[in-house]
């Protein structure tokens, strides 16, 4: 008989190496920093951006850190939007492929909210303040996302992700359609601009470093910035610099998403969630409301996703629907998630950051800088290089076709990631149901022997 007296936090037999979940999303950022998850995604970056120095580093300072802020920009914004995706497929198994349409509404929503009622050029807005924009934008993709949980109550699996891929399409067409925007122009008195566009307000960032966000005038805290990192230091240029400071935002926006969803996945509603992605016939009979659960899982899913888009493209001037929020940003995001590991929201970061910096923009950089060195004239079809003979020339087709091979490396890549490892990077963490794991025995207490 073991020792049902022995103290609490005593072990009757050898340590199996596991831990008590966190009991808070504080705790578990904690818990991710000492089992090398954050060192995983620091470590990840710091690769990232030696092989951008490698790749740059003759063409001065402000190639390498130009493409380091392209890289982590790129990695970051795909980080936010595999987490929200994540929530519904990888925590509760709601198979939404219309990603692109929720970032279209949040974006088009927010500057619709915020542009001028009399602008210069391209549609009308409201004028109204950027937070209530923000705001605005996160409870229209929210409330789509509601009517998008609708038929999710009946449908299961590809037949949801058919009608999400259908719906993302209608916001397309209909963002893109001029007969929508004089609709909208004559009702609420703000427009889409259709196939042409909408210009987005100025980046809030750069009143930080510039006097009312204009060039020519800098801050106390661009005198400081400029001076140190900018013309009167490094040499830096001024746009890079400001980049950077909203990647800063950028990051924030990620922790507070991180931590969010941490917090909601070890909740009573995050285990239900899990449940309902396990066996929702089992999550039902136990009394939990199945439907319920769905559409909050759809509406705060969704609201993230407008948030990730207004963060996303909202920064980047001008939003259009094609090709900005064509399906294959919802496949993109996908490919992150898969990668990263479905059902663990440290791998969705992880994922976001790999599939941007290595699959998405490293091609395209890589084959430009090879391209640089080859002196050998490109054969005018995949035929004629490959009959060559010539590795030189077929490199030199290659990297001045990089566009169109990227999609299949990145099929190779999909292919080779779900046949060799279908749970990710991290896969092999996801949260289960339970609030405690019920594979493990527990200690102390009387033994059946």
């Amino acid at each position: 008989m073991s020792d049902a007296n022995a103290p609490d936090g005593s072990a009757s037999g050898p340590s199996d190496g596991t831990s008590d979940p966190p009991e808070s999303a504080t705790a578990a950022v904690v818990e991710a920093a000492r089992e090398s998850d954050l060192s995983l995604v620091v470590g990840t970056l710091l690769a990232i951006y030696a092989a951008a120095t490698l790749l740059t580093f003759t063409d001065g300072l402000n190639s390498v850190v130009g493409l380091m802020e392209t890289l982590t920009f790129l990695g970051l914004v795909y980080a936010l939007t595999a987490l929200a995706l994540n929530l519904q497929w990888g925590y509760t198994g709601l198979f939404n492929i219309g990603v692109a349409g929720f970032m279209a509404v949040g974006v088009y929503t927010m500057g619709m909210v915020v542009r001028s009622p009399d602008p210069a050029f391209g549609p009308p807005g409201l004028g109204l303040p950027l937070p209530v924009g923000i705001v605005a934008g996160m409870g229209m993709a929210a409330l789509l996302g509601a009517v998008a949980a609708l038929p999710a109550l009946r449908l299961k699996a590809d037949y949801l992700a058919i009608v999400t891929l259908g719906l993302s399409e209608i916001v397309r067409l209909s963002l893109q359609s001029s007969a929508f925007d004089n609709f909208l122009r004559d009702t609420i008195g703000a427009g889409t601009g259709g196939g042409r566009g909408m210009g987005m307000p100025d980046n809030p960032v750069r009143e930080l470093f510039l006097v009312d966000g204009q060039a020519g005038t800098p801050t106390a805290l661009g005198d400081l910035v400029f001076g140190v990192f900018g013309n009167g230091g490094l040499g830096i240029s001024h746009p890079i610099l400001i980049g950077w400071g909203y990647i800063a935002v950028l990051a924030a926006f990620l922790v507070a998403f991180y931590l969010i969803l941490e917090r909601l996945g070890r909740s009573p509603f995050g285990r239900t969630m899990k449940a309902i992605r396990e066996d929702e016939l089992v999550a039902n009979s136990l009394g939990k409301d199945v439907n319920l659960v769905k559409i909050k899982v759809f509406v705060i899913g969704c609201a993230l996703m407008g948030l990730a888009g207004i963060l996303w493209f909202g920064s980047q001037g001008n939003v259009s629907p094609t090709p900005q929020f064509r399906p294959l940003l919802t496949f993109y995001v996908f490919i992150a998630v898969i990668i990263g590991g479905s059902g663990s929201n440290t791998g969705s970061v992880l994922g976001g950051i790999v599939f941007a910096a290595v699959l998405f923009e490293g091609p395209r950089r890589v084959g430009g800088t090879v391209r640089g060195l080859i002196d050998a004239e490109t054969p005018p079809s995949f035929g004629d290089a490959l009959v060559s003979l010539d590795p030189v020339t077929f490199l030199a087709y290659a990297t001045d076709n990089i566009a169109p091979l990227q999609f299949v490396f990145l099929g190779l890549v999909l292919v080779f990631i779900i046949h060799r490892r279908p749970e990710g990077i991290l896969g092999d963490r996801i949260e289960t149901a339970a609030a405690v794991d019920l594979s493990e025995r527990p200690t102390g207490g009387e033994s059946d022997e």
